[in-house]
C-alpha cells in the first residue's frame, strides 16, 4: 500500500493543490488550512453558503508561509501571513479570534466571491483543540479544518462508491472530498479500522470516521450542486444519523511524507497487517 495523492488546502473552502511532498506538524500539513473565509461578523463562511469560493484556487508558498489566490477574471494576488494584523473576533469553534488581511485582500475575496467576506488567519495553529467528540486527546491540536488535523481516504473506497452509484450517475472525482492523504493498495474501507499507521517516520492515529455534508455534492469544476455523492453513500454508509466517507487522523510522529511512500498499518495491539 502506497501514498497515491497528496493534498493542501491552504484556505478553509477554497480549491487547493497537490503537492510531491508534505511536512505533517502536530495540527497538520504544514500550510493546510491555516486561512478562513469570514463575513463582517466573524462567522465562518464555507463553500456550503457560497459555491463560488470553490472556484478561488488557494496555493501554499512554502518559502513565506503566505498564500496565492488565483479566480478567473482577476488573477492571482499573493498575501503574506498578516503576523502584525488586527486579531478579529470569529466564530470557529474553540479559536476566538484570528488575525485579519487587510481591506485590499478583503476586497478581491469579495468580489471573487460574489459576497462581502474577510480572509483571517490563524497565526497560533497550536491554540486550536481536537474536540473529544471527534476522537482528540489531550494536546492535540488542528489548523481550520472542521474537526481533525488531516483527513486521509483510499482509492478502493473511491471505486467502491462509483460503483454504487452506477454508470448512469455522476462521475464522483476525490476532490469533492478534500483529502490531505489519498492511499492506494487496499480494499474498499478498510481504513475505518485503523487505529494507526506509519508512513516512513510519520505516525498518525486515527481519531474519527469522517462524516459527510452537502458540500460533497457541490462538483468542483461546473459549481453546480446535485443529489450525488450523499444520496448514494447514505444507501450503504448510513449510521448514527451521518454518512460516512474517509477518516481524520491526529500526528503522533510528525515529520516529511511524500507521494508513493509505503503506508504501513498498525492495528491498537501493535502489529502489523
Amino acid at each position: 500500500m502506497r501514498v497515491e495523492s497528496l493534498s493542501i488546502y491552504p484556505v478553509k473552502s477554497l480549491r487547493g493543490h497537490q503537492v510531491p511532498h508534505a511536512e505533517i506538524a502536530p495540527w497538520g500539513i504544514v500550510g493546510d488550512r491555516r486561512w478562513g473565509v469570514v463575513d463582517a461578523a466573524g462567522d465562518p463562511v464555507t463553500a456550503r453558503q457560497v459555491h463560488a469560493l470553490l472556484g478561488i484556487r488557494a496555493e501554499h508558498r512554502p518559502a513565506d508561509g503566505g498564500v496565492r489566490l488565483q479566480a478567473s477574471g482577476l488573477g492571482s494576488l499573493e498575501v503574506l501571513p498578516p503576523s502584525h494584523g488586527p486579531l478579529l473576533d470569529v466564530g470557529f469553534s474553540r479559536l476566538p479570534q484570528a488575525r485579519g488581511c487587510g481591506a485590499q485582500v478583503d476586497a478581491w475575496v469579495s468580489e471573487a466571491a460574489g459576497e462581502r467576506l474577510r480572509l483571517v488567519w490563524q497565526d497560533d495553529p497550536s491554540a486550536r483543540t481536537v474536540s473529544s467528540r471527534h476522537g482528540g486527546r489531550p494536546g492535540d491540536v488542528l489548523n481550520l479544518a472542521d474537526a481533525g488535523p488531516i483527513l486521509l481516504t483510499s482509492n478502493a473506497s473511491l471505486e467502491q462508491l462509483q460503483d454504487w452509484v452506477g454508470a448512469s450517475g455522476p462521475e464522483i472525482s476525490m476532490t469533492r472530498f478534500r483529502p490531505n492523504v489519498v492511499v492506494d493498495g487496499t480494499e474498499p474501507f478498510a481504513e475505518d479500522l485503523w487505529e494507526q499507521i506509519e508512513i516512513g517516520d510519520v505516525v498518525l492515529r486515527r481519531a474519527s470516521l469522517c462524516d459527510r455534508c452537502v458540500m460533497t455534492t457541490i462538483d468542483p469544476e461546473t459549481l453546480e450542486t446535485g443529489h450525488e455523492p450523499v444520496k448514494t453513500l447514505a444507501k450503504h454508509r448510513r449510521w448514527g444519523g451521518a454518512t460516512w466517507f474517509g477518516i481524520r487522523m491526529v500526528p503522533v510522529v510528525t515529520g516529511p511524507i511524500e507521494r508513493n511512500a509505503e503506508v504501513i498499518v498498525v492495528d491498537a495491539a501493535g502489529s502489523t497487517r
